[in-house]
């Protein structure tokens, strides 16, 4: 009788004070979400298979990787602020400039830059100016000389709006003083068959897509501050004249207050996939950085606080 009165009481404990079983194993012990902002074959999506196999032998847990595009990232961004639950169980891929440009530019854009727990921004591609190599276009002199005697003909495809790629090409236009039209799409993966088919004149996109379409496209210059070490016949555009240097770093967050010792398990998780997967990528077009806690959240104030001016430019004419 008394071992059953302290089982009753035992369960009447865990009821009032809203504990389940769940709470007291040790994380993770189920599958995990991760979602990736844009369409299957891009930057964020090959990370993510690469980084798949390795997090789920780390965490001894199912990742499984989903796709949620739209809006530059911003769709995913804005449902996981607005359901994801802080239990580690539901992580994103995020991009920076994009959850920086996107909240300042957009009247509602869904989400808060700082909305998320960073938990690691593992990789940065540089931004690079793209042809088909049988492009009339041979230099970025070419290119520009062009677009000067033609306003807004020459059509460049990036991923997103007010992302790395577009604000990409709005530095530009205002450096060489030419008018572009730029055409958004869901990601990298659906810029490969727009550019081979004819459909763009070029693209403002990362140091990744040139070295995967090697001998079919051209790079004109790259926006680094050195030549990217996957592409080192492409001059950047500092080289040329141009003082551009722009692109996009890519990490992972989970929900705002998410507990800590989680966020802790995942970003060494993640350290250690990182410098798994190196060899394999910084060869395909990727710088790999390790920006964790408040190094992380750093990174995401320092170029915020860098597009600044581009970004007051961008919102001033909006009005």
């Amino acid at each position: 009788m008394k071992k059953l009165l302290l089982v009753v009481f035992s369960v009447s404990l865990l009821i009032v004070f809203g504990i389940s079983a769940n709470s007291f194993a040790e994380y993770p012990d189920k599958p995990i979400t991760y979602t990736i902002s844009f369409n299957p074959g891009g930057e964020s999506d090959i990370t993510a298979r690469l980084q798949e196999p390795h997090l789920e032998k780390i965490l001894g847990v199912p990742v499984n990787v989903t796709h949620k595009p739209g809006g530059g990232g911003g769709v995913a961004w804005s449902a996981f602020q607005r359901s994801a639950k802080p239990t580690g169980y539901e992580i994103i891929g995020v991009n920076i400039p994009h959850i920086i440009g996107q909240p300042r530019i957009r009247k509602d854009a869904g989400y808060k830059t700082f909305g998320f727990e960073f938990i690691t921004w593992f990789h940065f591609t540089p931004n690079a100016l793209i042809v088909r190599n049988d492009s009339p276009f041979k230099t970025l002199k070419d290119f520009i000389d062009f677009a000067k005697k033609n306003p807004k003909v020459i059509t460049v495809g990036g991923s997103g709006t007010y992302s790395a790629n577009h604000l990409g090409a709005i530095q530009l236009e205002k450096a060489a003083g030419i008018k572009l039209t730029y055409i958004p799409h869901k990601g990298t993966g659906p810029l490969k068959p727009a550019i081979l088919g004819g459909h763009l004149t070029a693209l403002m996109n990362y140091t990744m897509l040139p070295v995967e379409l090697k001998g079919k496209v051209r790079v004109l210059a790259v926006a680094a501050e050195k030549r990217a070490p996957a592409l080192p016949d492409s001059p950047t555009f500092r080289e040329q004249g141009y003082d551009i240097i722009g692109g996009a770093f890519r990490g992972v967050a989970a929900p705002k207050g998410t507990p800590k010792a989680i966020v802790k398990k995942l970003t060494d998780a993640f350290v250690k996939v990182n410098n798994i997967i190196k060899a394999r990528q910084e060869p395909m077009g990727f710088v790999l950085t390790n920006y964790t806690g408040d190094e992380a959240v750093a990174l995401v104030k320092q170029m915020e606080n860098g597009l600044s001016s581009i970004l007051n430019e961008i919102a001033a004419k909006k009005k």
